[in-house]
């Protein structure tokens, strides 16, 4: 009762408009009534007074002044350009200037720019022009971008060919939207082209809104839906690491070329980085803690100690009122927090102890003691000025997404991951708004209760900061539940790009392997032992098996955990990936042991990167696009 009094407080504290600048509230919060940001408030207070009580060890965030052209220069060495610094001719930056569209490439452009003419007048040394390294003449010179077009689901372009979409069913689109039977407006989104591309050209006499309003209703957020083409959708654990790494550069750059194309400034934070403990559960380096729980189990991807909160919470707490705003007790708490960093690891801890406030609180004191928040804020400046200038939700949530699409891969799968008996934090919060009518917390109240704890984190001077963005900050974990499924669904424009820039890296490298004599004398004497016919110039070497001469639209799959290891299957225009693993389930369906099941296991393209299918993906449309690839049936990770 003495928190809430105080709690009401200081919400009316900040609700007036003669409190000090520091702490008054900026145009976001004030489109909010007070009582609709009342739980916000609370849970600052409660996260001040665990501080206070010595059970939360406070640190102070620095954040680094930048010197001119320094932020240029570490932009363009976060998207893989570092070349362009070093005046090195490597092929990794070659292949990926060559996939870039227009606005990305205006948008490296523009920071090559910037970052040469600061040398200049700084005198360091002599900075190669832009028309020198890009082939260019031209007094304004330019990059030589690939033209846009509309793009196959998979990331893939067909010469002449404009997607295909089936006929729509509830399994045949990715349909986000906590529906509640309350109407809101269904918008469709489309992966095809890049994002930046999309937007038409902004009125300059446009003024943004000075009041950003944020209607608190579920019903206010459109239901958006993303249709799967023939080739289906991918998630972000689909693709490989290495491919990942270059979708991360490829969302940097299309995330600048948007903002450039809204006509707003890419805000970034840069960050001292904030030692934490090597050892220990809380305060612990996601990849720390990754790194240690993995010697106990295998390809863990969440923190086994945030997955035992999450399970404990889902277990008893999701009916439980008020959960996550209700605090549990600070002494119990500290105290718990104090016996699992003795007992957990040695299995010795009694979860059956832990009362749901109390499991709620650790959970929130787990988010919040990461000594790098999960959620990065490097740009989250960034995404709270789009917020205030730009109303349409459509436009936020394109921005958010690259924002996923740039996070850390420990932080991107604790946030949340596609694998069985495997609970992630927003999966958690969806099923906690799923149960609103039981525990009172709607989608709003969750995310004024999760937004402090995500983004108001060691050191004060961050709180000041996000205190003014209150509203915002919560309406961007508004937009994290509710949209999970969409934003952790690799957009196919990127992929497209990403096996562009292999393709090209391929090509280089057996360009590179012709001027190497002693490569070209084993191929030689290889080609006279086998009599093998003069191969294309360009083409890829393959293993044997895939050498022979196989009909059209016929693919040989493998599965090397299977009795039968492979098998020949013609496609048909019918044909999906579901049914291949169907099939050779049914082949081997005498053979009791080590047996994957089609639900189990999954088909795999292995062409320049490997790349984990939709199982609603058409297979002919698939082969077409990659007639030299290699069909693996894996089983999927548990």
């Amino acid at each position: 009762r003495k928190s809430l009094s105080r709690c009401r407080r200081i919400n009316r504290m900040h609700s007036n408009e003669s409190v000090p600048p520091a702490f008054s509230r900026s145009n976001s919060q004030a489109s909010m009534d007070s009582t609709s940001m009342e739980d916000f408030w609370c849970e600052v207070e409660s996260i001040k007074e665990s501080r206070e009580d010595g059970s939360e060890e406070a640190m102070l965030l620095e954040f680094k002044p930048a010197d001119e052209g320094e932020l240029e220069a570490e932009w363009l060495q976060d998207v893989g350009l570092s070349t362009l610094i070093s005046g090195a001719e490597e092929e990794d930056g070659q292949a990926l200037l060559s996939t870039l569209t227009r606005t990305q490439a205006a948008a490296v452009q523009k920071r090559y720019n910037t970052y040469t003419q600061t040398l200049r007048k700084k005198n360091k040394h002599t900075v190669r022009d832009v028309r020198d390294i890009f082939g260019t003449s031209d007094s304004s010179p330019t990059f030589e971008t690939v033209p846009v077009s509309p793009v196959s689901s998979n990331g893939i372009q067909l010469p002449g060919q404009k997607p295909v979409w089936k006929t729509v069913s509830s399994k045949s689109c990715l349909d986000c939207g906590i529906d509640k039977g309350s109407p809101s407006i269904t918008e469709e989104l489309s992966y095809d082209v890049s994002f930046s591309e999309s937007i038409t050209v902004l009125p300059k006499t446009q003024e943004w809104p000075k009041n950003q309003r944020f209607k608190k209703e579920d019903s206010a957020l459109p239901k958006f839906i993303v249709r799967k083409s023939r080739f289906g959708l991918t998630e972000v654990g689909d693709l490989s690491p290495e491919d990942m790494k270059k979708i991360r550069y490829l969302s940097l750059i299309e995330l600048t070329a948007f903002y450039d194309a809204l006509g707003v400034e890419l805000k970034r934070n840069r960050m001292e980085r904030v030692r934490g403990r090597e050892n220990g559960l809380f305060g612990v380096p996601l990849t720390v803690l990754l790194e240690n729980d993995q010697k106990k189990v295998p390809g863990i991807k969440v923190p086994l100690i945030f997955q035992k909160l999450l399970l404990k919470l889902e277990e008893t707490g999701l009916e439980t009122e008020g959960i996550l705003r209700v605090p549990g007790s600070a002494s119990r708490v500290k105290n718990l927090h104090q016996e699992l960093e003795a007992k957990f690891y040695e299995d010795a801890f009694d979860w059956d102890q832990v009362r749901n406030n109390d499991a709620a609180g650790l959970l929130k004191m787990f988010i919040r003691e990461l000594p790098s928040p999960l959620f990065t804020v490097e740009y989250l400046p960034a995404f709270i000025t789009l917020v205030e200038k730009i109303s349409k939700i459509k436009l936020q949530l394109q921005a958010l997404h690259l924002l996923i699409m740039l996070m850390p891969e420990a932080n991107r799968d604790t946030a949340k991951v596609r694998r069985k008996l495997t609970l992630a934090f927003l999966q958690f919060l969806k099923k906690v708004v799923a149960n609103e009518g039981k525990n009172k917390m709607n989608l709003w109240n969750v995310s004024m209760i999760v937004a402090p704890n995500l983004f108001i984190y060691k050191g004060k001077r961050a709180n000041q900061q996000e205190m003014q963005a209150a509203a915002t900050t919560a309406h961007i974990v508004r937009l994290l539940i509710r949209y999970q499924d969409i934003l952790w669904t690799v957009p196919s424009f990127l992929i497209s790009q990403v096996r562009k820039m292999n393709e090209a890296a391929m090509n280089n490298s057996k360009r590179q392997l012709m001027f190497d004599k002693g490569v070209r004398k084993l191929l030689r004497r290889k080609t006279m032992e086998r009599e093998r016919p003069e191969r294309p110039e360009g083409a890829v070497t393959f293993p044997p098996y895939l050498q022979s001469d196989i009909p059209e639209g016929v693919i040989r799959v493998y599965a090397p955990l299977h009795s039968k290891v492979s098998m020949a299957i013609q496609l048909n225009s019918q044909t999906k990936a579901k049914d291949i693993l169907a099939r050779f389930h049914c082949e081997n369906r005498w053979v009791k042991q080590n047996i994957l099941t089609s639900c189990d296991s999954s088909l795999t393209i292995s062409f320049l990167g490997q790349h984990c299918l939709d199982p609603d993906a058409f297979m002919l449309d698939v082969y077409r696009a990659n007639p030299q690839a290699e069909w693996v049936i894996k089983p999927k990770a548990s």
